[in-house]
């Protein structure tokens, strides 16, 4: 596996925006760097030879508990974050999905400090990026196209 901190290449990851029947969005607590303790979209890094759907569903199933449908593609993400002396700290190409989520109630597990089922009305609260809120409304739209 790629080292996560001052990588030698981008490392690649994928996250779901996992939409559950009734059209809450799962979100979890960051338990690692770089986005400890913030509130994001379930996902994680590939592993060698997996594909994103493979790695998308493996993720959102160790960090929530959850078993998901991928969907469409919304979006490919980088995040950059440099150190105080300009050195790339990390540098992640995040690629999202839409994933249904069918009824069951997530729960946290690897990575995750806490998982949470938010109404879109209640996004705000999570402080969530300002990118993130946008890959949720896009998701939203793309998944009531596949209704």
């Amino acid at each position: 596996m790629p080292t996560r901190e001052y990588p030698d290449r981008p490392v690649v990851g994928v996250s779901g925006v996992v939409i559950l029947r009734g059209g809450g969005i799962v979100l979890v607590q960051r338990q690692n760097p770089p986005l400890e303790g913030q509130w994001s979209l379930p996902g994680g890094v590939l592993d060698l030879g997996e594909s994103m759907l493979e790695g998308l569903v493996r993720e959102v199933r160790e960090e929530t508990g959850l078993i998901v449908v991928p969907g469409p593609l919304i979006d490919v993400i980088e995040h950059v974050e440099r150190d105080a002396d300009g050195r790339v700290r990390y540098h992640y190409i995040v690629v999202d999905y839409v994933c249904r989520g069918g009824a069951a109630s997530p729960k946290a597990a690897e990575d995750a400090v806490a998982v949470a089922v938010a109404s879109p009305a209640d996004l705000g609260s999570y402080h969530l990026a300002s990118r993130t809120i946008d890959i949720i409304h896009r998701a939203r739209r793309l998944e009531a196209k596949m209704a």
